[in-house]
């Protein structure tokens, strides 16, 4: 596993649990509001410069979900493998609320946020009747290196789902610390945390 990070205690931690950090991501690749295609473009390059090789595939594993089970990785990869056409893999969730049932304002208004073609009030319909959709939920992240070198691009044009059932646990805020220690003790003693005995739905593709 390779850690990009700029924060020398974050590099010292991540090698001390046995990952790679071969490198610190620049500044301007490491601000608040940085996209992940600038430290992944940066990772992929030093690797091709400095190492001379580009993996057949990068796994994104964000720090902010730590709660995860090593079998939804690896069938996330073998997935990612099994489809050659496919630019990218990205975990996702059925969502608990329904764009289709969301409003903007415009100009003092309320206008639906998403319409169903040939469907007039769709806001209105049950949402078992509504089209399903996934939440990004940021579990993990398969893509290839040419998709971030060549297109520019985390998710290219060919997007895998890989949809997962287990609840997700994200460290947005100290607050959330807490709850992310407990499912983790959990985890580490063999309990269960909520996930289903089928793990993933796979989508056919």
């Amino acid at each position: 596993m390779v850690v990009s990070t700029d924060d020398e205690e974050i590099a010292q931690v991540a090698r001390a649990n046995g990952a790679e950090v071969p490198f610190m991501r620049p500044i301007e690749f490491a601000g608040d509001s940085s996209p992940d295609i600038d430290a992944f473009r940066h990772a992929l390059q030093w690797l091709q410069d400095k190492e001379g090789y580009v993996p057949h595939v990068v796994v994104h594993l964000r720090p902010t979900g730590p709660v995860r089970r090593v079998e939804l990785i690896d069938q996330a990869i073998d997935l990612m493998l099994s489809h050659s056409e496919a630019d990218s893999l990205r975990s996702v969730s059925v969502a608990q609320q329904s764009p289709y049932k969301m409003w903007r304002i415009e100009e003092g208004y309320l206008k639906p946020l998403l319409t169903i073609e040939g469907v007039t009030g769709s806001c209105s319909m049950p949402r078992q009747l509504l089209p399903r959709v996934y939440w990004q939920n940021g579990y993990v992240d398969v893509v290839r290196p040419s998709t971030v070198l060549e297109k520019g691009s985390m998710t290219g044009d060919i997007v895998l789902p890989f949809i997962i059932t287990d609840p997700i646990f994200e460290l947005d805020s100290p607050d959330d610390i807490p709850e992310v220690e407990d499912a983790l003790q959990r985890f580490e003693m063999g309990e269960s945390i909520g996930h289903t005995a089928q793990g993933t739905e796979r989508y056919p593709v």
